[in-house]
């Protein structure tokens, strides 16, 4: 007999005689070595590749009381030997329908425990082929728990889910379509798993309106909030051409669908579930949670304002500065993050609640709430620090949306609170233009008593000034500096001295102690520095008989990369018309100051 052969029928015989051995014997009888032997001998003839006889053995229904006492403990090297075969593999196939009887003949406690462990234990690649296999047996086993059913459902669902979670998210076009690692193809099973629980919850409520079996419904909930954080929160849930049936935001449909037949999905929208969260003794723990929480709520907020997911389901009684006002906080917890997939999530969502407000309809009392202040200087934050250009440009279009909703004493305030914040040149430029634009139309369409007279003036001292007088860098400040004069240009020709709508003229002293004269001497003390470097470079340069001499320069105080002395004669000459710029436009703000100031004397003469 070969030895192939021996060896076998060594398994199945080992096999068949342990079953012998248990079938004399009462179930309260088993030992622990019968166990132990049946789970070798069984792994034996999978390994072996006799899946068909031990298929037998299994549905032989003499042997049931063994497989419902002993059948657990064959999960692991089923799910083995499953991904061992291929796919067309006859032997693959008596491995599967192994497993479909296991689900119905085993103890579902011990079966239950056995697949959560092999779940657990699984890891990179094969994480969601193990999970996709094993979904079915146990939703097959929960079904059949009659204790501690809801903590067995939601136990499940978070291992499930902390096991996807370390997968990257696939976010573009080609990486959705390939679904290396199955995740796409996964999430979307793990809810058909959960259907018949959601079911069951939706049942007991229609039963009963004072529902008190919270359990399950909770177990259900913090899965769906598990979902929005990872991977919801991290996909590209836009309309993709070429993919008809896009899985992430077929998930998240699904994922809605649940919040809104449990009954939540409103209440999660607007409330912030206070109370609903776990008391921790540990402080990290407990901010751990808050910050789950708080992730999983934005991205409900963006898929129902931006993806309009559930829209249907939401009442239409709400005005648009109160939507604002409940998303303020997702917003903010968005746009504080630097991943690409969550921070345009943030953009989007403010976009989408600011373009359903009339133009300055939002009141200035807004601005007394933290996240109303505190959202702007987010914008300024990834206009100026971020490295992706299009959200630079999208979130600059927005803070324009934004200061346009607001009224007038609204649109003041932020001002000022963006003038003293955001630190950087270009921004109070940018603000500085805002101002000037305010002031026209106060001038010229409407009484505005915030864009005129004393509250001006206030403003005007923010505007109108250097941060570190005449030392302060010219080059750095050049955006904020040419905005200036250009606002206060714009003031004495529209303003005459007589009417001083503005109070530009009462001001005039204070202007040219503070900001004129500082900048006068500033641009005297750079254009004399920068001609002198000039002059520098250029005598090395015949010294060292080359213009490709190496070295470094230093402008507004940060060194540049080497650069050869041409290379840095250009930025110097760069730096000088800048200066030339700034003198020109300061010439003609005191020309024309001189020009009102002698004409209002000559009429008062």
């Amino acid at each position: 007999m070969p030895e192939e052969h021996s060896q076998t029928v060594m398994a199945v015989d080992e096999l068949q005689a342990i079953i012998q051995r248990c079938q004399i014997l009462e179930e309260a009888d088993f030992k622990g070595e019968d166990f132990n032997l049946f789970q070798v001998a069984g792994q034996k003839c999978l390994e072996d590749g006799y899946a068909a006889q031990l298929l037998e053995v299994i549905q032989n229904e003499k042997n049931k009381v063994i497989i419902k006492n002993m059948g657990w403990n064959l999960i692991s090297p089923l799910v083995r030997c499953i991904f061992m075969y291929k796919q067309e593999d006859d032997k693959r196939e008596h491995c599967l329908r192994i497993l479909d009887q296991l689900a119905q003949l085993c103890n579902p406690k011990e079966l239950f425990l056995g697949l959560l462990e092999q779940i657990e234990q699984t890891s990179g690649e094969q994480v969601c082929q193990t999970v996709m296999l094993l979904l079915q047996p146990l939703q097959t086993v929960l079904l059949k728990l009659q204790n501690k059913k809801a903590y067995s459902v939601g136990l499940s669902l978070a291992m499930i889910m902390n096991q996807l979670t370390p997968l990257p998210v696939p976010y573009t076009k080609q990486q959705i379509q390939e679904d290396k690692l199955g995740l796409c193809q996964c999430c979307n099973a793990v809810v058909d798993f959960a259907k018949p629980f959601v079911n069951e919850v939706v049942k007991n409520m229609e039963k009963s309106s004072e529902y008190n079996d919270m359990e399950l419904k909770e177990e259900l909930i913090k899965f769906c909030m598990q979902s929005l954080k990872y991977p919801l929160l991290a996909a590209q849930l836009e309309h993709l051409e070429g993919i008809e049936e896009h899985p992430f935001r077929h998930f998240a449909i699904e994922i809605t669908d649940i919040l809104w037949n449990v009954g939540e999905l409103i209440p999660l929208v607007f409330v912030h579930r206070k109370g609903k969260s776990p008391h921790w003794e540990n402080q990290e723990f407990a901010d751990i949670e808050r910050k789950n929480s708080a992730d999983s709520l934005a991205c409900l907020s963006y898929l129902m304002f931006v993806q309009h997911f559930g829209v249907e389901c939401f009442p239409v009684v709400f005005s648009p500065s109160y939507l604002l006002l409940c998303n303020m906080t997702h917003i903010e917890v968005l746009l504080k993050r630097t991943e690409e997939s969550v921070l345009s999530k943030g953009l989007d969502l403010f976009e989408s609640c600011l373009l359903r407000m009339e133009d300055n309809s939002l009141l200035h009392h807004y601005l007394e709430l933290r996240g109303f202040i505190n959202v702007p200087q987010d914008l300024v934050k990834i206009m100026t620090l971020c490295p992706m250009e299009h959200m630079r440009k999208k979130s600059l279009n927005i803070l324009q949306l934004f200061i346009d909703k607001f009224d007038t004493e609204g649109k003041y305030t932020l001002f000022r609170c963006l003038l003293k914040t955001s630190n950087h040149a270009g921004v109070e430029g940018y603000i500085i233009k805002n101002i000037k634009d305010q002031i026209h139309l106060a001038l010229t369409d409407y009484d505005n008593i915030w864009f005129t007279g004393h509250h001006l003036i206030s403003l005007l001292d923010l505007a109108l000034s250097l941060p570190e007088g005449a030392e302060t860098d010219l080059l750095q400040n050049s955006d904020r500096i040419m905005a200036s004069l250009n606002l206060l240009r714009y003031l004495v020709i529209k303003d005459c001295e007589s009417d001083n709508q503005t109070g530009v003229w009462t001001t005039l002293g204070k202007i040219e102690q503070n900001f004129l004269k500082p900048l006068r001497v500033g641009l005297n003390m750079s254009k004399a520095h920068y001609e002198a470097e000039i002059k520098n470079k250029k005598e090395n340069r015949k010294e060292a008989h080359s213009s490709n001499t190496v070295c470094s320069v230093t402008v507004s105080g940060e060194k540049m990369p080497a650069m050869t002395t041409g290379m840095q004669l250009q930025v110097l000459h760069s730096a000088l018309f800048t200066f030339d710029l700034i003198e020109s436009v300061l010439a003609r703000v005191e020309e024309l100051i001189e020009v009102k100031t002698k004409a209002a004397m000559d009429e008062n003469s």
